[in-house]
């Protein structure tokens, strides 16, 4: 129970009309979950496809006040605007192409990963997702490295809505000829009924799927001819949550925050090679003596025998000593045990290295196993 004054996102009623349980996340009223529960939901998605809405993100676009009518010229100027912010390569992006990146402080820490995309037909223009807690404060700190350059549209009032699982392309490409082009991480408009969606093959399951923008006024129909098609159920935050566990994805705010860089996160990939060379990024000195000499914590993946450790269940080595941190933990419904991830020093990360975690006061045994739990089952294809 919450005293918050909740927001609700433009599907709210028929949230609640599939039988939803209502939940507070990040400033928002959300359904966690459906009648079926998590664990069937969570099934579901992993054997057909799941439709999750997850309209409280921030989606938005950053367009050239001014263009010069070369599309390389213009992407590079709004490449220039965005990059002293981040440790990703937008510069390199081709027409439709998104990147996954980190929104870096001064001293190398993260305050937000977002997708950064580039606009596959209007130069000068990217179009952004970031998460639901720090929008606010990311939209600022963008919005202020634009300003008298290009111009931040917030377009979070709209729907954002995730369809998931292996059965996703064909029951999508249905109703949406084309999208099916699309490899994972590529994003592009397209028209449904004389809607025009925004469309990214991404998402935060492990699974094949898209992720779609509409228009408020639009949704209902659209969720409501997805919903028609029997591969598709709609899930909840709990699922979701479960998914994106096994699938070794960090959370916001819990495997990464303001103190965590992204070597000790294991998101090396996220440093682009052209942004390392130039080491021009924020806390560029700290991230980059961290890739050569190695951090002093590192994230790992933990399978944990009994209960689940949840986050900030101590983590300890093999004699009791405390050595780390839980950040997220649950019971995968796709192994049928106990999965966690969680920070420990390198010497104490290596696949197979057996461990302890303390769960209401008595301590389990857990291993370091690799990343993700669960094979990804992403669908790539070269640019065009």
């Amino acid at each position: 129970m919450t005293d918050e004054t909740l927001k609700t996102v433009p599907l709210n009623d028929q949230h609640v009309a599939l039988g939803g349980r209502m939940v507070p996340f990040s400033g928002y009223s959300l359904p966690v979950q459906y009648p079926t529960g998590i664990i069937a939901e969570h099934k579901w998605t992993r054997e057909h496809a799941g439709l999750f809405d997850v309209s409280h993100m921030g989606p938005a676009f950053l367009t050239l006040d001014s263009v010069s009518g070369d599309a390389e010229v213009d992407h590079a100027a709004i490449a220039a605007i965005i990059e002293p912010l981040i440790c990703g390569d937008i510069a390199g992006l081709q027409p439709g192409q998104i990147r996954y990146t980190l929104l870096l402080n001064e001293t190398g820490g993260t305050l937000d990963d977002l997708m950064v995309a580039r606009s596959p037909g209007y130069a000068g223009a990217l179009y952004l997702v970031v998460n639901a807690g720090t929008k606010d404060n990311d939209f600022a700190r963008i919005a202020e490295a634009a300003a008298g350059k290009a111009t931040l549209q917030r377009v979070d009032d709209n729907a954002l809505l995730a369809l998931q699982g292996p059965e996703a392309v064909d029951v999508f490409a249905g109703l949406v000829p084309g999208v099916a082009a699309l490899g994972f991480m590529q994003y592009g408009p397209f028209d449904w009924r004389g809607e025009e969606l925004i469309v990214s093959r991404s998402g935060y399951t492990g699974e094949d799927g898209f992720e779609i923008l509409c228009s408020p006024g639009r949704v209902a129909e659209l969720v409501e001819t997805l919903l028609a098609d029997e591969r598709v159920k709609p899930i909840g935050l709990g699922a979701r949550d479960s998914l994106r566990l096994e699938a070794g994805l960090p959370l916001y705010g819990h495997d990464l925050d303001e103190t965590v860089s992204p070597i000790e996160a294991g998101l090396n990939f996220a440093v682009s090679k052209r942004r390392r060379e130039a080491a021009d990024f924020p806390g560029a000195s700290r991230i980059l003596k961290e890739r050569e000499d190695g951090p002093t914590r590192i994230r790992v993946g933990l399978t944990v025998d009994g209960a689940p450790a949840r986050e900030g269940a101590p983590i300890l080595d093999a004699d009791g000593t405390a050595i780390g941190t839980v950040t997220s933990g649950g019971f995968s419904p796709t192994l049928g045990r106990a999965i966690a991830l969680g920070f420990v020093p390198p010497d104490h990360a290596a696949p197979g290295t057996q461990l302890q975690v303390e769960v209401r006061g008595r301590t389990q045994i857990a291993h370091v196993v690799p990343t993700p739990f669960v094979p990804h089952r992403y669908v790539r294809k070269a640019p065009k």
